[in-house]
């Protein structure tokens, strides 16, 4: 499985009394992929995998699959507090079509690395048809996915990539200097995409592509084709609206995002809490500023 282009980490869109949107979930797939995203994680982080029921997951992902079909990599989240769980959400994945997972480590049970080693294992030999992205972003597991557990995991022929959220750049830098050829790069830091692409990734899971469709995948179509300058020009417009996200209230803020693109996506779910009217002002300036 190569592992290439723009993959935006979709929102989960919510109607005026709450319940999942899948007709404006689709209008935003089809958005996407008319402005070049080669495809889709639902079910993470940007997705708020956390606030939905089952049901709901299983929605959003059979919506997901039966909107885009074969025209892009489709990846979810099955994510979960134990081993258990974890397996129970990939077989639901894989109903709904999926056999890419997006796997981080088990959050509050904050597992070592010898039993984090032990949990992917088991999830990869009780579930033998899916190709495993790790997904390392401590702030919000408490876990890291270490050199230990890259380690004993890189040479797995369905271990594929790693989505690196850490933030810290010369860990993405050493994955994709020490692990070329074994295990593939993608950018889930979103403000050092430029950086990650230089030190050999090959994709971004992108929240930012959201309500950035257009200016990331020309990120990408400028980085890919050598063009470094202009691929900084674009991350140079981007960088203001992206310091703000990663600044607090991150899901929000991409939901707001989305509004300003014309899609209506809904708040976050509780306990996330709407952006102020001074929040969505100053949002909304750098928002338009990035727009020229």
């Amino acid at each position: 499985m190569q592992l290439k282009g723009i993959l935006p980490a979709l929102v989960t869109p919510f109607d005026s009394k709450g319940a999942v949107n899948l007709e404006v979930l689709a209008d935003i797939l089809e958005h996407q992929l008319k402005a070049g995203v080669t495809g889709f994680v639902p079910m993470g982080t940007t997705g708020e995998y956390y606030a939905l029921t089952n049901e709901e997951r299983r929605l959003v992902m059979s919506t997901v699959r039966e909107v885009v079909g074969d025209r892009g990599t489709l990846i979810t989240g099955a994510n979960g507090t134990c081993t258990r769980e974890v397996i129970e959400q990939i077989k639901q994945a894989q109903d709904c079509g999926y056999s890419n997972i997006l796997l981080a480590p088990p959050y509050y049970s904050i597992p070592t690395q010898e039993e984090l080693i032990g949990h992917y294992q088991a999830i990869l030999d009780a579930i033998p048809d899916i190709n495993v992205i790790l997904y390392n972003y401590p702030v919000r597991t408490n876990v890291e996915v270490g050199y230990s557990v890259l380690e004993a995991l890189a040479d797995h022929p369905r271990v594929v990539a790693i989505k690196e959220s850490s933030g810290n750049l010369l860990r993405a830098i050493e994955i994709g200097e020490n692990y070329k050829g074994r295990v593939q790069l993608s950018c889930g830091s979103d403000d050092q995409a430029l950086d990650f692409f230089l030190w050999g990734a090959t994709s971004w899971i992108s929240a930012p592509a959201n309500c950035f469709t257009g200016m990331v995948c020309d990120f990408y179509n400028r980085i890919s084709s050598g063009d470094i300058l202009g691929a900084q020009d674009v991350m140079r417009a981007l960088f203001p609206v992206m310091a703000m996200m990663e600044a607090g209230k991150f899901i929000q803020k991409v939901k707001y995002g989305c509004e300003l693109a014309g899609f209506n996506v809904g708040p976050g779910r509780m306990p996330l809490q709407p952006l102020t009217e001074e929040e969505k002002t100053a949002f909304r300036k750098v928002y338009e500023a990035s727009q020229g």
